[in-house]
């Protein structure tokens, strides 16, 4: 790609998932979650993580992936610890998981430890290109994961968001195809012996948008498609039941339920 357009391409980005918006940003508030007849029960060293894209603030409600980790969190108060990052803020991440799996704070994972781990990363744009470099970090200490989401997956510089690393059991990719800002269209597992695909599944907005609401005019014009991928109630909602069911007591016989073919 020219320099200009990778610059033009940047510099959209930063408009359509920076600021989306026309209001002011409630930064750490919390939403209404959905009522619940219990909570999971879920075993130690459980870690979701989610990376918001562009240049979005990790705290930001208007954004669903936010949305999305503080409902988990009233779900699951104990037992899992969730949080959302901004995708330049990796190494923070990273360094931060380490810490949740010491359980015995010795400043060393055992092997035991290690083992124990059950993480889930997914992510959106920028953050789901983080998503699936976060496991590559982590596969190099042999830690595993159970789960990455890709949601519209945009490649940062330097990383590779399309083979997943052999440490992750599971991954799917959602993504849409249309505009200068688009999702990848593909991932494939570095080791399909030990990395289940669980999908590379198309929405095409084009046939049926979705509506983002308060989104500004330039954002509309520039990368529609590519915003309407972060509201999608469709997306995420089966984002969400995915999650769930990692966290389950279940979570190693539930079944995905794959999106309806568009």
């Amino acid at each position: 790609m020219a320099p200009k357009k990778r610059l033009f391409s940047y510099f959209c980005a930063f408009l359509c998932c920076s600021v989306p918006l026309l209001l002011p940003a409630a930064r750490g508030a919390e939403p209404a979650a959905p009522a619940h007849e219990s909570l999971a029960k879920v075993p130690p060293a459980s870690i979701v993580i989610g990376f918001v894209g562009g240049f979005v603030h990790d705290d930001d409600i208007r954004h669903v992936p936010v949305q999305l980790s503080h409902r988990l969190r009233q779900e699951y108060p104990a037992g899992v610890w969730i949080k959302t990052f901004e995708n330049h803020h990796l190494r923070d991440a990273y360094r931060t998981v380490l810490q949740k799996l010491d359980t015995n704070q010795d400043g060393f994972l055992s092997d035991e430890e290690k083992k124990n781990a059950r993480i889930i990363l997914y992510g959106h744009s920028w953050g789901a290109s983080t998503a699936v470099t976060m496991a590559r970090e982590l596969q190099q200490e042999q830690i595993p994961v159970l789960l990455t989401v890709q949601v519209d997956s945009v490649q940062r510089k330097g990383q590779n968001d399309a083979v997943i690393p052999p440490n992750v059991a599971e991954a799917v990719n959602f993504y849409q195809p249309y505009g200068l800002i688009h999702g990848r269209a593909k991932i494939t597992a570095a080791d399909p012996s030990r990395t289940q695909i669980l999908g590379n599944y198309l929405f095409d907005y084009r046939k049926e948008p979705v509506v983002c609401h308060e989104t500004t005019w330039y954002v509309r014009l520039l990368s529609k498609t590519h915003m309407e991928s972060e509201c999608d109630p469709h997306i995420w909602s089966r984002v969400e039941a995915m999650i769930r069911q990692r966290l389950s007591a279940n979570a190693n016989t539930a079944a995905f339920v794959p999106p309806p073919s568009q």
